[in-house]
Parts: C-alpha cells; structure tokens; sequence
C-alpha cells in the first residue's frame, strides 16, 4: 500500500468514526427529547391509575326526631369519618399536556377531584338519645337511625367540599403532579417549567 492510499484509508476511517459518532450522539439527544420524556412519565402515572395527595377526617353531628301518639323521641348521631381526594390518573391523555419548546414550560391540565368515602370511624361514633317511652313502644329508634346515618354521611361529604379542604387537596395534586414530570425531565438534563392546573 502507497502513502498516498494509506492517507485516503485514515481520512476514511476518521470520517466514518466521525459519522458514527455523530449518529451515536443524535440518538442520543433524541432519546432525551422533552417530549418523549413527558410521554414517558405519563404513561408511569397512568400505570399508577389514582393518585391520592390528600386525606381528612372530619365529625358530623346530626339530630333526628320523631313525633308519634303525643310523644317525641330524638337522637343525635357523632360520627367521625375519612375523606379521601383523589385524582383518577387514567383520564390523564396527552392532549392536556402542553409543552411550549420556546419557553421550556410544561402546562398539565388534570381532570377534578374525586371525593372517596366517607370512611365511618365505627369505634368513635357517639349516640344520644331522648324519649324512651316511645323509643322503646314503636319502631322510632330504627327510624331515627337510619335517618342519622344518611344525614351523617351527606354532613361530612359537605365539610370535605368546603373551600379550604378542596384548596388544600387541589395544591398537594397539583405539586404532586408537577415534580412527577419535572423530575424526570431534570434527570435528563432538561431544565424545564412544569406547572399543574385543574380543568374548570
């Protein structure tokens, strides 16, 4: 082999090692696409299916009364229950990710809470009751239960609404949310803005 074919077989060499590199370097930055991150960590969450960034426990006290034969019995209910917020993560799609390449700001639009339970603390409930004589001659004392126990339950429902539960619970989901996807992309390199919102 010449000189001169040995310079030709270097460049050529060096140009492949050079082309190969570049091609090793470009899969390489493609693999770290924001984007394809952002599908990444949300195909990881909608494996988790529900997120529940936030729980509560409130008391509901409620009275039932019952007038028969002249008489009047009365119960009140205590009852103690837990409230779970939840955000159902299957209807997390891709079309409420917004990523704005010019900016680096990712924009999540999550569906709205869920309420789960209440779950009755049984052990806790307290009861009072009044009118014995009719509790004891009629059929009262199931009546003024069951309706206890209906306005008990739709009296905690209405506490885990209140505005300051669902503030609190709406700011853990939407924090929880926004470091599930930022730090994925900071692991990657990505320096980017991930803000979580609710649909209205």
């Amino acid at each position: 082999m010449t000189r001169g074919s040995f310079r030709v077989l270097i460049v050529a060499l060096l140009a492949l090692a050079i082309f190969l590199a570049w091609r090793a370097w470009d899969g390489w930055q493609k693999s770290y696409d924001p984007q394809t991150v952002v599908a990444a960590s949300l195909q990881g969450l909608q494996e988790q299916n529900v997120l529940v960034p936030f729980t509560a426990r409130y008391v509901a006290v409620v009275t039932s009364t019952q007038n028969r034969l002249g008489l009047e019995a009365k119960k009140t209910l205590i009852m103690p229950g837990t409230v779970r917020y939840e955000v159902d993560l299957a209807k997390l799609k891709p079309a409420d990710l917004d990523w704005d390449a010019a900016t680096n700001t990712l924009t999540v639009t999550l569906p709205p809470l869920r309420l789960a339970g209440p779950e009755i603390d049984i052990d806790a409930i307290s009861e009072y009751r009044d009118g014995l004589i009719l509790l004891t001659l009629t059929d009262a004392e199931q009546a003024l239960d069951a309706a206890n126990r209906k306005a008990g339950q739709a009296e905690l429902i209405k506490q885990a609404r209140g505005d300051t539960p669902m503030r609190l619970a709406e700011n853990a989901a939407r924090t929880a949310i926004e470091q599930s996807f930022a730090m994925p992309l900071k692991a990657a390199g990505i320096d980017a803005k991930v803000t979580a919102r609710f649909g209205r």
